[in-house]
């Protein structure tokens, strides 16, 4: 794990952390960079390499100053890194899902959740293939959401389990999140998915996929 994460104060109180607060007030050159920041060109190098290759930073075209040598890079930040660096969304996400709750009976929020469930899944057809083949890409799906997952074959058709919970967040205060996560599954799978999940101080994920068809489908 990183010694500091995008968007923490220690990021911000390092040197690459500097580079970047930088670069989000307007792109820059290596030799600006260095300049403002008391650095050496190669050092600024070094860290905008790293950024670089982090997704942080990008290169958004050269200067050209009227002489003869080679043109300058200007570097700015890179659109994915402001979501990245953000810590609004989790007070956000408790904010709406307070709300909501607040708002909606428990049948209205599981309504609520089973269609963001088929906003995750982007409204598509569920992949083609065996079963097996099928919850892969389902379990790849939530991987790509922030899941360490793993797939076992159970006694109804298969088992998706992860370790911890890409939304524990939001799971620990409003559980029925899981109702989001289950549709998505079975949208993607083609098959009837039922959430096991275990709720508590470190949620954990856990979906039984049915080697049956869900009904109406």
């Amino acid at each position: 794990m990183p010694a500091s994460l995008p968007g923490s104060r220690r990021f911000f109180e390092s040197t690459r952390g500097r580079v970047v607060e930088r670069l989000r007030r307007g792109a820059c050159t290596v030799e600006a960079l260095a300049d403002e920041l008391e650095l050496t060109d190669n050092a600024v190098r070094g860290h905008l390499a790293t950024l670089e290759r982090d997704g942080m930073v990008r290169a958004a075209g050269v200067r050209r100053d009227g002489g003869v040598g080679k043109p300058a890079t200007i570097y700015e930040l890179a659109p994915e890194a402001e979501a990245a660096m953000s810590r609004a969304y989790v007070p956000m996400v408790r904010a709406l899902l307070g709300a909501l709750a607040h708002r909606s009976s428990p049948r209205q929020l599981r309504a609520v959740f089973r269609d963001a469930g088929r906003r995750l899944a982007h409204g598509g057809p569920p992949a083609a293939g065996g079963l097996r083949a099928r919850v892969e890409v389902a379990a790849a799906a939530l991987t790509e959401l922030g899941g360490l997952l793993s797939v076992e074959p159970s006694d109804a058709g298969y088992r998706i389990v992860a370790c911890g919970c890409p939304l524990s967040e939001a799971v620990v205060q409003q559980p029925e999140v899981c109702t989001a996560v289950e549709t998505m599954l079975a949208e993607l799978t083609g098959a009837a998915v039922h959430q096991q999940c275990e709720h508590g101080a470190r949620p954990q994920c856990r979906f039984e996929v049915s080697a049956s068809r869900p009904a109406g489908r």
